[in-house]
């Protein structure tokens, strides 16, 4: 029997809560990152909550089980890099989580980011937590890379928060 992994979904566009939703109904253990944001319409503000990664739900479940998940209307296919399928580590769910539910605004970056300075938040609600500092922008931002899919969360956190590792590299 294969081990249970994270597996990365691809869904139609707009319909990652509705495919997480008739996921979990049918008892597959689903994480949708959903992040809230002030939108603005002509007439009035509205607080909506959007998927932090747009067209991605996490699936646990084992490899030969792919398939009935990708029965649900909505799920389009599972996520391959390099003829592999994509799976996050449980720790990289577990940082999203703890992200996602602090409120902190985060942007999501896919594209090809050079190295930052190694850094640890020493304040604030992402205290403790490790990632990078890049410039992007004439902005600095705290970066965690979260590999499995090739993605890139981005926090603007101001530097007197952030303490350097001089000779620490990213695993």
């Amino acid at each position: 029997m294969s081990e249970l992994k994270w597996y990365v979904m691809y869904t139609s566009s707009r319909s990652e809560k509705k495919v997480a939703k008739r996921l979990k109904e049918k008892g597959w253990e689903v994480y949708l990152p959903l992040v809230t944001e002030l939108r603005q319409w002509s007439d009035r503000k509205k607080k909506v909550e959007r998927p932090l990664f747009n067209g991605y739900v996490f699936v646990k479940t084992q490899r030969n089980q792919l398939w009935e998940c990708l029965q649900e209307p909505g799920a389009v296919k599972f996520v391959h890099f390099s003829g592999q399928h994509a799976t996050v580590r449980e720790e990289d769910l577990d940082t999203i989580k703890r992200i996602v539910e602090t409120g902190v605004a985060v942007e999501t970056d896919g594209s090809e980011i050079e190295p930052g300075e190694f850094v640890k938040v020493i304040g604030g609600p992402l205290q403790n937590m490790e990632g990078e500092v890049i410039e992007k922008g004439n902005k600095d931002y705290f970066m965690i890379r979260i590999p499995g899919i090739y993605q890139n969360m981005l926090m603007s956190i101001p530097r007197k928060f952030l303490e350097v590792f001089p000779n620490k590299v990213e695993p």
